[in-house]
């Protein structure tokens, strides 16, 4: 059972990253806005009342708007990686297991986080000990 519920799950991150790339793209964009501009310029559009016009008009905008923010975001998301490896791989005694960690199972980046909030407390009580030599030598 949990062998089968590894397999969806990788299958459903490689789904994820290859809609998020084709959201992303700006060929998808141009598509979608000549989709948009074929439904505007259509004789059935003409046909409606004014109220199902705008709301179609709104609904042409939103969908374009989907296509542009996760441009951005895509973009957004890539920079920000880059910086954190960047820092990850400048610093040498830093764990190089972080380093391209978006290309991860959401299990492997889950153990990660365990490991490093393990790491976290292990860290404070040293500090917590040191403080307490410190007021108590």
């Amino acid at each position: 059972m949990k062998n089968i519920y590894r397999n969806t799950e990788i299958g459903f991150e490689k789904l994820v990253s290859l809609a998020t790339f084709i959201l992303g793209n700006s060929v998808t964009f141009i598509l979608a806005l000549a989709t948009v501009i074929f439904w505007v310029t259509n004789r059935i559009f003409y046909t409606q009342d004014i109220h199902h016009r705008i709301g179609d008009l709104i609904l042409g905008v939103t969908f374009l708007s989907l296509f542009i923010i996760q441009k951005s975001f895509n973009r957004f998301s890539a920079s920000i990686h880059l910086k954190v490896n960047e820092l990850v791989a400048s610093h040498a005694p830093a764990n190089n297991s972080v380093i391209n960690v978006e290309l991860k199972t959401e299990a492997e980046i889950t153990e990660l986080t365990r490991e490093y909030t393990e790491l976290a407390e292990i860290i404070e009580e040293k500090i917590m000990q040191e403080e307490d030599r410190k007021i108590n030598p």
